[in-house]
C-alpha cells in the first residue's frame, strides 16, 4: 500500500472509530520500508520496555550491595594478587586490604543487606533480584562503558537500545523508541547509544535535562498544515529516490526520521512537561514543581516515555567526570548516592502503583566495580575492578527478594554462579522475547550479535 492511499484512508471516516488503532498499526506493520515497524518477539515477551540506569564510573560492590564481613576483620592486612593483569603492574606491588565505608544492615523481609549508601533502595530490595557477581572483560572506563553497551570492549558497534528496536520496531511512531536521559558525555561518548551498522533510526536520541532537552524541538513553520505538505512533498521525493535504490538502509532511516521528527513536535513537549504530576508523585521522586533537572526528574520522565510506548530508555547519572570514579576518596560516593538513591526507589513504587511494574524492566548497573583493597592501608580511595561488582534488575519477569551469584570472602572475584556482561545482555533481551542468537545483522561479509558469540541466559533470576 503506498503512503499517498495510507494517508488517504487516515483523513477517510474510519479514522475517528474504535477500529482506527488496530487497522493503522497493520497498514503501518506491512510497510516493508519502515525500519521501525512493530515486530514480533521471538516468543512471548516478559517486558514491553526497559529503563536502562547507568551509574557512570564504577560503583563500588563492596560498599553498597556486597557486605564481606571478613574484609571487615581483615582491614589493613596485606594481600598479594598473583595474576596476570596485576603482576607488574604500578601501584600494584604491595596492596591492603580495605573495609567499606558504609554499614550494611538487613533490609525488607527478605532480609537482603544492602549498606547505608542506599537506604531509599534498600527499602524496595523485596522487589529487585540483586546479581553479586557480575564480571567484565576491561578495567578502563572507555572499554567497560562501551562492553556494558554495546558487548564490545575494543570496537564500536550496535547499543543494547538499538538492539532492542531493531528486534521489535516501535509501537509509537510519534517518539524514537530509543532514548537517552544524560545530562553529560558518558566515557565512548555517543557510542553508548550509537547504531552503528544498523538502520540509524534505531539510534538513541539524547534529551538533556534542562530548559531544553531537545534543541530545535519547536516547529519553525507556524502552520502545521503547511509543514505537513512540505514533509509529504520531501518523502514523495525521497520514495521516488528510494524506488531506484532498492532497500537502502540510510535512505529509509532518513526518511523515517523526518516522520519521526514532526511527530516528536507535539508529542515530545507533553511527555517532558512534569506539570501534570501530582505533588505526592513529585515527592515520591525528591522533585520541586517546576524543576527540570536531576535524576528525579530523569526517573519520572523515564516512566512517562515507557508509559508512551518508547520501548528502551536509558539513564546516564553524571558522565565522564565528577563521577562514581573514587580513586582518592570515597567520600565521593557518598556525595553521589543521595542524587539517585531516592530517585531510583521513587521509580520503582510509582511503576508499580501505575501498574507498570510487570511490563517494564528496571536495569541498574555501572561499568564495573572497586577494588576491596588499595596500596596504602589508610589510602581513602579505591581503583578500577572488573573481576566483580554489582548490578540489578527489577520489574518484568525477575524474582523479587532475590540474590543471585557471590564473590569470595573479601569481595575479590566472582565465586559463584558468575555473571559475564554479556550473560546480562543475553538475559535483558531473553525478557524482551528476543534470543540473543537470533537477533542477528549481517554487516562486512559476517553475521553480528550483541553477545557476540558468547552469553548465556541467567535463568535462575526468572520469575
Amino acid at each position: 500500500m503506498k503512503a499517498f492511499s495510507r494517508r488517504r484512508f487516515v483523513g477517510s471516516s474510519l479514522a475517528g472509530s474504535m477500529l482506527m488503532p488496530g487497522l493503522l498499526s497493520e497498514m503501518l506493520a506491512a510497510d516493508s520500508t519502515d525500519p521501525l515497524a512493530p515486530k514480533a518477539p521471538h516468543f512471548p515477551a516478559r517486558a514491553k520496555s526497559v529503563i536502562f540506569l547507568f551509574m557512570s564510573g564504577g560503583v563500588s560492590h563492596v560498599d553498597s550491595f556486597d557486605p564481606k564481613p571478613r574484609l571487615i576483620a581483615d582491614h589493613g592486612k596485606q594481600v598479594t594478587l598473583d595474576h596476570p593483569e596485576t603482576r607488574n603492574r604500578p601501584g600494584y606491588e604491595k596492596l591492603f586490604l580495605k573495609r567499606p565505608d558504609w554499614k550494611f544492615r538487613h533490609r525488607g523481609e527478605s532480609g537482603i543487606e544492602v549498606s547505608d549508601l542506599f537506604p531509599h533502595i534498600g527499602s524496595q530490595i523485596d522487589d529487585i533480584t540483586l546479581i553479586r557477581s557480575m564480571h567484565t572483560s576491561h578495567s578502563n572506563h572507555y572499554n567497560a562503558t562501551l562492553g556494558m553497551h554495546t558487548g564490545s570492549f575494543a570496537f564500536a558497534r550496535p547499543s543494547i537500545g538499538a538492539w532492542t528496536s531493531y528486534g521489535l520496531g516501535t509501537e509509537n511512531r510519534n517518539l524514537p523508541s530509543f532514548l537517552v536521559l544524560a545530562p553529560q558525555m558518558p566515557y565512548a561518548g555517543t557510542q553508548v547509544w550509537s547504531a552503528d551498522f544498523l538502520p540509524g533510526s534505531h539510534q538513541g536520541t539524547r534529551v538533556v535535562p534542562g530548559a531544553e532537552p531537545i534543541a530545535n524541538l519547536k516547529p519553525r513553520v507556524a502552520d502545521s498544515g503547511r509543514q505537513r505538505l512540505e514533509l509529504d512533498a520531501l518523502k514523495a521525493f525521497d520514495e521516488e529516490h528510494l524506488s531506484a535504490r532498492h532497500h537502502d538502509p540510510a535512505l529509509e532511516s532518513r526518511i523515517r526520521s523526518f516522520e519521526t521528527a514532526f511527530g516528536m513536535q507535539t508529542e515530545m513537549p507533553e511527555a517532558l512537561d512534569l506539570a501534570s504530576e501530582t505533588d505526592d508523585t513529585l515527592k515520591l521522586y525528591g522533585l520541586q514543581r517546576g524543576q527540570s533537572e536531576g535524576f528525579g526528574w530523569q526517573c519520572l520522565v523515564a516512566r512517562r516515555l515507557v508509559e508512551r510506548g518508547v520501548r528502551f530508555v536509558e539513564l546516564i547519572h553524571t558522565g565522564s567526570s565528577n563521577n562514581w570514579d573514587s580513586h582518592g576518596n570515597m567520600a565521593d560516593h557518598g556525595r553521589l548516592a543521595p542524587q539517585v538513591d531516592q530517585p531510583i526507589a521513587g521509580l520503582i513504587q510509582d511503576l508499580k502503583r501505575k501498574g507498570l511494574f510487570d511490563d517494564v524492566l528496571v536495569v541498574w548497573t555501572t561499568e564495573f566495580g572497586r577494588t576491596p583493597f588499595n596500596n596504602t592501608a589508610e589510602n581513602p580511595g579505591r581503583e578500577h575492578h572488573d573481576w566483580a561488582f554489582s548490578s540489578f534488575l527489577a520489574g518484568a519477569g525477575v524474582k523479587r527478594g532475590h540474590v543471585h551469584g557471590a564473590t569470595d570472602d573479601h569481595g575479590m572475584r566472582a565465586a559463584v554462579d558468575p555473571v559475564h556482561v554479556h550473560d546480562f545482555h543475553a538475559t535483558i533481551l531473553h525478557l524482551m522475547g528476543l534470543d540473543h542468537t537470533r537477533l542477528t545483522y549481517r554487516h562486512a561479509g559476517r553475521d553480528y550479535r550483541l553477545t557476540d558469540v558468547h552469553g548465556e541466559v541467567v535463568r535462575d533470576i526468572l520469575a
